[in-house]
């Protein structure tokens, strides 16, 4: 699934007259990177969640070779955020397979094959984490289990373990591990169950934060990961760049 429904406000103004999807990196669309870079990947099947500006998106994939491959899950009415973008594509999403998340203007070096393989049978969700310095990192266990979310700045700590909350450590009186979220995830359709009581509008790290203590949500440490955020202004003049070191890898 590619998450391209956002208002791309960090884009403006090149996001008053198209959406994010649609802006290009040496001249491609980013929404043209994202799909051709995972069909070169072996993936043949996506969904497109589509919002703002959504009929340009619908029709510069009409024009694309790619396009029999692509679903769109329409968020025209009502801006879902990501939780609520994928409980609402959930009909789209034909088998038991793990679904790959992927944000339109993300940027990466990530091996999906390699991903795919770190997706066990047993476990509902993998989030790609690396060690990249940010102030807000998601928790885990030595395991890497999920076990909450915290704002270093702040010292805010999201988790639905009571002792995490009050302590920020394990059960045992141990440092949890810190990692960064790239925004790349493994989704298992069997989660999904557990949305039923969400709201149509959620983010999905809040949806994970919730359900760790009920789900098997872990975290896959990628050593060598990077990761572009396109979504701002000051990041598209090293896009290119980024791009043509990626390429040569």
């Amino acid at each position: 699934m590619v998450l391209a429904a956002g208002l791309g406000t960090r884009l403006k103004p090149l996001t008053d007259t198209m959406p994010k999807a649609l802006v290009p990196v040496g001249g491609v669309p980013l929404i043209d990177l994202t799909v051709r870079r995972l069909m070169a990947q072996g993936y043949d099947r996506f969904v497109v969640n589509i919002h703002h500006f959504a009929q340009q998106i619908v029709n510069h994939v009409a024009a694309q070779d790619y396009a029999p491959l692509v679903h769109f899950s329409d968020e025209s009415e009502c801006l879902l955020e990501t939780g609520g973008g994928l409980k609402r594509a959930q009909q789209l999403f034909r088998d038991d397979e793990p679904i790959l998340i992927h944000n339109v203007d993300i940027l990466d070096n990530v091996d999906y094959g390699w991903f795919a393989r770190q997706h066990a049978v047993d476990e509902d969700a993998v989030l790609l984490v690396s060690r990249r310095k940010t102030k807000r990192y998601l928790l885990f266990d030595n395991a890497m289990r999920l076990m909450g979310w915290k704002n270093v700045e702040t010292g805010e700590v999201k988790s639905p373990y009571e002792y995490v909350r009050r302590t920020g450590l394990s059960q045992h009186g141990e440092e949890l591990n810190m990692f960064a979220f790239s925004g790349i995830h493994s989704f298992s359709p069997r989660l999904f169950r557990l949305m039923d009581r969400f709201p149509d509008r959620f983010s999905i790290i809040d949806f994970y934060l919730s359900t760790c203590h009920r789900a098997h949500i872990y975290g896959c440490l990628a050593n060598n990961l990077q990761v572009l955020d396109v979504g701002k202004l000051d990041s598209l003049s090293a896009a290119e760049a980024f791009l043509k070191t990626v390429n040569k890898l």
